[in-house]
């Protein structure tokens, strides 16, 4: 099946993917400030450059794209029907990027949550789901465990 664009406009509307200061970004940043949490954004002090930092805590936080970073089983997580090599192969090297970070970050002592973008749209809608979340990270904060996944 053709591209309903032109590649000009497909380009154009590549172009204007954003990496940074996304709404689930936003949206996670504002819970956790309300929160009392008090964080860096995008530090080059460690691997990886994290979305949001906890420099007391020494916890980076990571929100993927379930587009991007390939969340298993979510519906966010499709394969365009053209190109799909070129899509398989760019989604294989995030995935692979994402695992050595994370296990670079391990060998640093630096612990990791990964909030996926399918959740922070679920914790939009829901006042019970948002209280959850933040109670999932509060206790995530004082165990010491090292990574979390939501």
């Amino acid at each position: 099946m053709a591209d309903i664009v032109t590649p000009e406009q497909r380009r154009r509307n590549m172009q204007h993917i954003k990496g940074k200061d996304t709404a689930p970004e936003l949206f996670v940043r504002k819970l956790l400030y309300h929160e009392g949490y008090r964080y860096r954004l995008y530090t080059k002090e460690i691997p990886g450059h994290p979305d949001i930092w906890l420099k007391k805590y020494n916890i980076a936080i990571f929100i993927h794209g379930c587009f991007w970073h390939r969340h298993n089983g979510c519906k966010y997580a499709y394969t365009p029907k053209t190109r799909v090599d070129f899509w398989t192969n760019k989604f294989k090297k995030n995935v692979e990027r994402d695992k050595r970070i994370k296990e670079r970050l391990t060998e640093t002592g630096v612990r990791t949550i990964v909030i996926w973008e399918c959740t922070v749209r679920r914790i939009e809608k829901s006042f019970v789901d948002k209280e959850l979340f933040l109670k999932r990270i509060r206790i995530f904060i004082n165990n010491h465990e090292q990574s979390l996944e939501i």
